[in-house]
């Protein structure tokens, strides 16, 4: 039975390490702890099973996207599509790092470990209600 799982919100997109120096030390920290605690803060809301572990996982991930401004009208045109307004998402964040921050987040919560998944499938669109959709077969 898929498990579907729907986190409101903008998509995020997995972001570089970053590093840090401290006298003759690097230290490498996380930027983005606290994004992925809100995500996985609604992951954990919607889901009741125990961890999936020794079988294998298809995932299909939604990224539903909130159209900029820039491509609707203004004036008497406000509210309306402009005809050169793209159809499908083709700008950042890339498709593959918000994959990724997904998969990071599911990993030990979810699914014993990410190396379960032998199918992904996804899709970035435009949409007016923001949100990320997961379904887990």
């Amino acid at each position: 039975m898929p498990i579907k799982l729907i986190i409101p919100g903008n998509p995020i997109a997995k972001k570089r390490p970053r590093f840090a120096r401290r006298g003759k030390f690097v230290k490498t920290y996380n930027d983005q702890e606290t994004e992925e605690s809100k995500f996985l803060f609604h992951v954990m809301q919607q889901w009741k099973g125990e961890l999936i572990e020794n079988t294998s996982i298809a995932i299909h991930i939604k990224f539903c996207m909130k159209r900029p401004k820039s491509d609707y009208g203004t004036g008497r045109n406000t509210g309306k599509l402009k005809k050169s307004a793209p159809v499908d998402h083709i700008k950042k964040p890339d498709i593959d790092n918000m994959i990724k921050f997904v998969l990071d987040v599911l990993n030990g919560h979810v699914y014993h470990d990410d190396s379960l998944i032998n199918y992904i499938a996804s899709a970035k669109c435009y949409c007016e209600n923001p949100r990320t959709e997961i379904t887990i077969t």
